[in-house]
């Protein structure tokens, strides 16, 4: 698969309602291929592209652990990071509004403090943001398959809100496999997760430790259907080509929008 032309920024006309309004709230889901390969890092660029862009971005982490404790809260700073990222929108307790302190899956960092994840809750938080966002950014915890509840995946979660997926894979040796193994856990789940494309975050300081961040790309690019849309940089502002990310969000579902 070849690089393509770079994306434009553009507000899609088709989205919009009769007086401009956007009609339906739209989202993207990042996914990430395990934990540690930047989802919070890339998931907060989206969203300050599409407030650039001059869009109503909601942010939402249906569940996060190894929160830490300001008083007597526990604070997400991956929730931190979206809601600064997203210009403050709305209430920030609504970005993520299960948190825990362990740093274990969401559902057994709950029971290390004698609760229980609310299922119910993971998809009605999104409610919040869909009703008052022209679009929302949503993080999931770990990769695909991590657990969010005696039942629950996360992949569970990006089935019912029904956005298609920012795969997010760090660059560095593994990751050809463990992004192939993201792209095949999402065709079969279900009836399968669309998947908007890949981004490549380096997530290792540029130097000669590891060879195979010189090749990965384009091994992606070859092996890979959907495409990788773009790389971030090591501690980069910015990504290489401009995305737009709202052209590659979808509705969110109108059962989960109206619970």
């Amino acid at each position: 698969m070849r690089r393509g032309a770079t994306i434009s920024a553009r507000k899609p006309p088709a989205i919009q309602a009769a007086h401009g309004h956007v009609a339906r709230c739209r989202g993207l889901f990042i996914a990430g291929t395990d934990t540690g390969v930047g989802k919070t890092y890339v998931a907060a660029k989206i969203a300050a592209a599409l407030v650039e862009a001059g869009w109503r971005v909601g942010v939402y982490k249906p569940a996060a652990s190894g929160c830490r404790r300001a008083g007597k809260n526990l604070v997400s700073d991956d929730a931190v990071a979206l809601w600064e990222a997203a210009g403050r929108p709305g209430k920030l307790s609504a970005v993520c509004p299960q948190r825990f302190s362990a740093p274990l899956a969401p559902h057994l960092a709950a029971k290390e403090e004698r609760k229980e994840i609310d299922s119910a809750r993971l998809r009605r938080g999104l409610h919040y943001w869909t009703k008052r966002s022209d679009v929302v950014v949503v993080e999931g915890a770990g990769g695909l398959m991590s657990p969010v509840g005696e039942e629950d995946y996360v992949a569970d979660l990006a089935r019912d809100f029904g956005f298609p997926l920012i795969v997010v894979a760090a660059n560095r040796i593994g990751t050809i496999n463990h992004t192939l193994q993201t792209l095949i856990a999402a065709q079969a789940f279900g009836t399968g997760l669309p998947v908007a494309g890949i981004v490549l975050n380096d997530v290792l300081p540029p130097g000669p430790g590891d060879p195979s961040v010189r090749f990965n790309r384009c091994e992606l690019e070859l092996r890979c259907v959907p495409p990788v849309l773009a790389q971030l940089g090591y501690l980069q502002p910015t990504f290489d080509r401009l995305i737009d990310w709202m052209h590659l969000a979808q509705p969110a579902r109108t059962q989960v929008c109206t619970k």
